[in-house]
């Protein structure tokens, strides 16, 4: 099946010791700061349409396997898996498959980051980057003007993307490369969703906070959460759970398994502001529950608001800060109010989040096995959401009120 993690021994020891408890692999979260109450018994029936959509999907070859995990008035009303990692003969999916989530990583990860920065540690949103990363300014005096605000609302000015990982083979390297791409547009006139954006933000708050990422991350949201399968740079004895997203047969010249599917974050060893998170749909669902929540156990609700709701700045943008919000068409579908908030992985991951509606959607697939050409899911996730909350609104076992 390929490659193991590029990098294993980056991970720290301490995931294998919690992956290997029974309560990790069940995906129940039982934590200090968490109340999510599983209510499964119904699921297959409540939810028939909505597994059906993901199951036709799963045969017309939208994606090899999906995992999900819907909550609802702060119980666990959903939770299951479909499909098998490959086409081919390959281990079925199960609820504790753990799935690369790409730009999940932007919003579980790095937006908390800043947003428990900015809570607790004073980190101001209009700080200009270059007082973190002096080595952003070069000849552009634009440069300057670039803030946190700025790269949290994907409005620094700078590109979607650039295939770094062609001119860099180490992190350093690459984080050169990415302190020279030119601005696209100047800051904060032009909404552009930017994965450089996030990496450079990645680097300002480890810088800020004097800590990596990963780290951070372990210690102040998925600890307290109780994220026990969740993960950069996943350990060794992960791979088993983890499917492959690609034949990479171009750059790295391997299957990509239990490893960062996003090559520049491949090269930044795993560890990134843009992408490297993995994860299960019960581990995020916790997440997701303590968004529902106020935030709590791990943000303040006046600093949750801040960071979720929508901009006002550039005009027509749809992103709050870090996160998006629904517009029209979009993803999420028909349903979401205006207060929802959510994100897209390019693996085929997602996750809605509507307070008004006390509801969460998970959806985690590996869409890009063996390569990135299939958009089929692009049809599939708005069908899915509207079925979860179509099946919620009209089943008599719960009651959606908004």
């Amino acid at each position: 099946m390929g490659a193991i993690c590029a990098n294993p021994a980056a991970a720290p020891a301490f995931y294998d010791e919690i992956l290997s408890s029974d309560l990790a692999l069940s995906g129940l979260t039982k934590s200090a700061g968490s109340s999510l109450v599983p209510d499964l018994q119904a699921q297959d029936q409540r939810f028939a349409r909505a597994f059906a959509i993901l199951e036709d999907a799963i045969r017309q070859q939208a994606f090899p396997c999906a995992s999900i995990a819907v909550t609802h008035g702060g119980k666990l009303v959903a939770r299951k898996a479909l499909g098998s990692f490959t086409y081919g003969a390959s281990p079925r999916a199960t609820p504790e498959t753990v799935f690369d989530v790409a730009s999940l990583t932007k919003v579980v990860a790095t937006s908390t980051m800043a947003a428990i920065q900015h809570e607790r540690g004073g980190l101001e949103l209009a700080a200009p980057l270059v007082e973190m990363t002096p080595e952003f300014s070069g000849n552009d005096t634009r440069r300057s003007e670039v803030t946190l605000r700025m790269l949290l609302a994907h409005s620094s000015g700078l590109p979607a993307y650039e295939k770094l990982f062609l001119r860099a083979t180490t992190r350093d390297a690459l984080l050169e490369e990415a302190f020279s791409v030119p601005l696209k547009h100047a800051p904060g006139t032009h909404s552009e969703y930017s994965d450089i954006g996030f990496i450079l933000l990645g680097l300002g708050l480890e810088r800020f906070a004097k800590e990596p990422l990963d780290r951070f991350c372990q210690r102040e949201i998925f600890g307290p959460l109780g994220m026990a399968a969740t993960a950069f740079t996943p350990p060794e004895s992960w791979r088993s759970k983890i499917p492959p997203t690609a034949d990479d047969r171009t750059f790295r010249k391997r299957i990509i398994q239990g490893e960062v599917q996003d090559e520049n974050a491949s090269v930044m060893q795993g560890i990134a502001g843009h992408a490297g998170l993995f994860s299960t749909a019960a581990d995020l669902a916790s997440f997701a529950h303590a968004m529902l929540s106020g935030g709590k156990p791990i943000l303040g609700s006046d600093t949750l608001a801040t960071f979720t709701q929508r901009q006002d700045q550039p005009p027509g943008t749809s992103r709050a800060l870090g996160w998006d919000t629904p517009s029209r068409p979009s993803q999420s579908g028909r349903y979401f109010s205006d207060s929802a908030f959510g994100h897209l992985g390019y693996t085929g991951t997602s996750l809605w989040i509507d307070p008004e509606r006390q509801l969460s959607i998970t959806l985690l697939t590996n869409r890009t096995w063996p390569d990135s050409t299939n958009q089929a899911i692009k049809q599939v996730r708005p069908r899915f959401h509207d079925a979860v909350i179509e099946s919620l609104e009209t089943s008599p076992y719960v009651r959606c009120d908004h």
